[in-house]
């Protein structure tokens, strides 16, 4: 895979994780995007122009960034860190890949 599809790929998954609030993809995926959608929590938390425009350039969604700010980052004001979390579901039945949810906490 590409290095650019590869970032298109996980800031897509973190936009829907952001969005949703919980995505089923392979454990491979999740361990791979959950800093990423960290990383824009903790950006958010500060609500600055600066944080705003990193946020925007990490997920590559201007709806997402903002709602981000304005809605979900609020809610973590006082966590410290740990926003995800990682619920095995077991395998896939095609090719045996393991398979998790990827949730806010």
């Amino acid at each position: 895979m590409q290095p650019d599809h590869r970032r298109q790929m996980l800031a897509n998954l973190a936009c829907s994780v952001l969005e949703h609030g919980r995505v089923k993809t392979t454990e491979a995926r999740a361990k791979e995007v959950k800093p990423l959608v960290e990383k824009a929590i903790t950006l958010g938390k500060s609500g600055d122009l600066h944080s705003r425009r990193e946020i925007i350039s990490l997920l590559r969604n201007k709806k997402i960034s903002y709602a981000l700010v304005n809605d979900i980052a609020p809610k973590y004001a006082e966590r410290p860190g740990g926003y995800t979390r990682i619920l095995r579901l077991g395998t896939r039945l095609g090719d045996a890949a393991p398979v998790v949810y990827l949730e806010l906490v």
